[in-house]
């Protein structure tokens, strides 16, 4: 997805305009840019971390000789995905909101044992390639 198919989905989201979507996406990487470079932290819960890293210099080893070498201080960029976000790219599902999790919840409790005795039919599958 590129910067216009962003802003049109987001338009369609939230039914808004595309023109203020974009001026809302401008400000938004310039804020988070202006304030990373600055050394400060940005977290956006259920989204991702944006932060500036320091590394210091320190001893390596080329590879394809074993010498050692001067690896020079960097400075890196660093985005990390949150938990809610890596659960729902992980888990293929949208994250859900918080007056659905307890309906969820309930329901994944009468199902736990129908998943339970599910693995014990796997279980025994692999018992039984093995006896052969």
């Amino acid at each position: 997805m590129n910067r216009r198919e962003l802003i049109n989905a987001v338009a369609d989201h939230v039914d808004a305009d595309a023109k203020e979507v974009g001026k809302f996406l401008d400000g938004f990487t310039h804020v988070v840019t202006s304030t990373v470079s600055r050394g400060e932290q940005v977290a956006i819960s259920g989204f991702a971390k944006f932060a500036k890293v320091e590394r210091p210099a320190r001893m390596g080893r080329n590879p394809a000789t074993g010498e050692q070498i001067r690896i020079k201080a960097s400075k890196k960029a660093r985005i990390t995905p949150l938990k809610a976000f890596k659960d729902a790219v992980m888990g293929g599902k949208a994250a859900p909101a918080k007056k659905t999790a307890a309906k969820k919840g309930a329901a994944a409790k009468k199902s736990g044992p129908a998943k339970k005795a599910g693995a014990k039919k796997t279980a025994a599958k692999k018992t039984a390639a093995k006896r052969r």
